[in-house]
């Protein structure tokens, strides 16, 4: 039947004919009965590019020539002919055409050719006549899918080998990144901070494999002075691990660490690696340690000892190669005196100690720990902020952050979430915050004014409310002299919308209604 319809412009397909696809697979039949040639064409011609060869001498000499244009996907060869058999054919067509898929089509069910052909010429099918047309075509067309495949895994395998010095790369580049990130350099500390004495400790038993005690109040930093002894350890490239200690009774914790095998216990109804097998070769930071049992502390004791450790339910031991850092903010000599803390335990874990010193003993490191905590505040909210006001600089420096350095990071991340404007004003503190200032009263030989950085109480006087009012009326009144009445810069000084700003000025009695 003739198409009538007119033609249309190169590249464009009528509405009942597809486009043009990929090149279909090429099928190489190889049968000296004609008749068996065209039927096998008959069935496979619509989905594949079918070649037909008499022989096995004119099918290789057909593979040489299709393998200039893209080659032959798939052979399918009788195994009886004249000359060289199926067999032998593709055992050649292996060693020539390795990535063809071979198949073999026979009337004989030969067990002898069936282990050759399987053994000798790597055939993936065996196909006996007489054959069902949609069996043949389902078996070819699983046959070409396996030859993609093939060929995906080599550019696959190629990929990954041409990318490795790039992985290689990258990796060393996390790593190094990791180490700047965690490591010395990132206990962000003053000149003549107290840090400074820890970091030199911390530099000097970083490459011995020794216990050690971190010890300081909550929030101090221990599990980051943890990870600068990882990171600047023989260990740095190996897991860093860590595991609160108070958080889970006693017989989840034993399962966190040490694992269990599949039954051990009600609710295991898989293996699990504990994380003394995780961290193998690497750190393990048990923070939180004065808050085990006694009972715990035997099992704990045994694994420092001798260097292994049973998983819940299994009757083998097993070894691991791990670094043990412990943090507690507890008394651990005064626990132990109390006899709610093993002494060989204590001092296994505290071959070395080290205690981190609290925020307010270290003020000198407020002005760059703030400035750094913000930074990665701002980051994490995508905001554009430039820095704190004179007066939230001063209230920082006033405070004597119980929490230490979690609350400061707290406080800070909350103050960006606030903010309206791209400086972070005294305003944006925390009520909690700001109610617990005790700040000194004024110099009496001075007016407000004269210094942007006096927040004052009126001496000190009066309920705590009316203390604090008077401490915003003359964070604004300085603020507003400062910006010389400028409302939109005041507000974007205290973090402040202008509404907001108005509606305080009001209350205070700077602005009429």
């Amino acid at each position: 039947m003739s198409d009538n319809r007119p033609p249309l412009p190169p590249g464009t397909a009528h509405p009942t004919r597809p486009m043009p696809t990929a090149k279909p697979p090429a099928v190489l039949v190889i049968d000296d009965e004609v008749r068996s040639q065209e039927a096998l064409r008959r069935t496979l011609e619509e989905d594949f590019r079918v070649l037909c060869a008499s022989s096995a001498e004119e099918g290789e000499a057909m593979m040489a020539q299709e393998a200039l244009q893209g080659g032959v996907q798939i052979v399918l060869c009788d195994q009886r002919m004249p000359g060289m058999t199926g067999v032998e054919f593709l055992r050649l067509v292996r060693e020539r055409w390795p990535d063809t898929v071979r198949l073999i089509l026979s009337g004989y069910t030969d067990a002898e050719d069936i282990i050759a052909g399987v053994n000798e010429a790597g055939i993936w099918q065996y196909l006996l006549k007489p054959w069902q047309p949609e069996q043949l075509l389902l078996t070819i067309t699983k046959a070409a899918e396996l030859w993609r495949l093939q060929q995906d895994y080599q550019r696959l395998s190629l990929e990954f080998r041409t990318a490795e010095p790039v992985l290689r790369q990258r990796v060393a580049d996390r790593r190094e990144r990791a180490r700047q990130t965690f490591g010395l350099d990132g206990l962000i500390r003053a000149p003549g901070s107290p840090l400074e004495d820890l970091c030199d400790l911390v530099r000097r038993i970083a490459p011995y494999d020794l216990s050690v005690m971190v010890t300081g109040e909550s929030g101090t930093g221990k599990e980051m002075v943890a990870r600068a002894l990882h990171y600047e350890s023989r260990r740095a490239n190996q897991p860093f691990i860590t595991e609160n200690c108070g958080v889970l009774p006693d017989s989840l914790l034993e399962a966190e660490l040490f694992g269990h095998k599949r039954g051990a216990f009600t609710g295991a109804v898989e293996d699990r690696i504990g994380l003394f097998q995780q961290a193998n070769g690497g750190t393990l930071f048990l923070d939180e340690i004065g808050e085990t049992s006694p009972a715990f502390q035997v099992k704990l004791l045994r694994v420092l000892q001798e260097g292994e450790f049973r998983p819940l339910g299994s009757s083998r031991p097993v070894q691991a190669d791990v670094r043990v850092i412990a943090a507690t903010n507890r008394d651990l000599a005064e626990e132990v005196a109390a006899g709610r803390f093993r002494e060989d335990l204590y001092y296994r874990l505290a071959t070395i100690s080290m205690h981190v010193p609290p925020l307010r003993a270290r003020p000198m490191d407020l002005p760059a720990l703030a400035g750094h905590l913000l930074a990665g505040s701002a980051r994490a909210l995508g905001k554009t902020i430039t820095g704190f006001s004179v007066e939230a600089r001063h209230v920082m420096a006033q405070y004597h952050w119980p929490g230490n350095v979690r609350e400061l990071q707290n406080e800070i991340l909350r103050m960006v979430a606030l903010s309206e404007g791209e400086e972070l004003g005294a305003g944006l503190f925390s009520p909690r915050l700001l109610r617990a200032l005790d700040l000194p009263g004024p110099d009496p030989h001075r007016s407000d004014d004269d210094d942007d950085s006096a927040l004052v109480t009126h001496n000190g006087h009066g309920q705590l409310k009316e203390r604090m009012d008077r401490l915003e009326m003359q964070v604004l009144r300085q603020a507003m002299a400062r910006h010389d009445g400028n409302k939109s810069r005041v507000a974007r000084e205290l973090g402040l919308s202008r509404v907001g700003l108005r509606a305080k000025l009001v209350r205070h009695g700077l602005e009429s209604a």
